[in-house]
């Protein structure tokens, strides 16, 4: 299982990853199509949980109606799950009150 944190973002559509291996730390170059892979906004998440893994249903609420548009679903693992949570709340610490993350330009 492997989790990467972003840290820079290039107009080539190149973002480079950065990877803790218990303090070895290892880079990763990940090539990004900018017209075929659109961010998808997500105002909406459902979480289904199981012994077997996770399943988050990402969505968007059509106006003022009560549905939701599923935009995106994505399975992991428990274990991949925890560390995601973990990484992400030490992310979202560690960047409170800036305005961008990874390398300043």
């Amino acid at each position: 299982m492997k989790l990467l944190l972003a840290v820079n973002y290039n107009s080539k559509g190149v973002k480079k990853y950065m990877q803790n291996k218990q303090n070895n730390i290892e880079n990763y170059e990940v090539n990004l199509n900018l017209d075929s892979t659109p961010i998808l906004y997500s105002d909406n998440v459902m979480m289904h949980i199981n012994d077997f893994g996770v399943v988050l249903d990402i969505g968007q609420n059509l106006g003022d109606s009560k549905k939701v548009r599923l935009v995106s679903r994505i399975g992991m693992s428990r274990e991949h799950a925890e560390k995601l949570v973990q990484e992400l709340g030490k992310l979202l610490a560690m960047t409170k009150g800036q305005k961008q993350t990874g390398e300043k330009r």
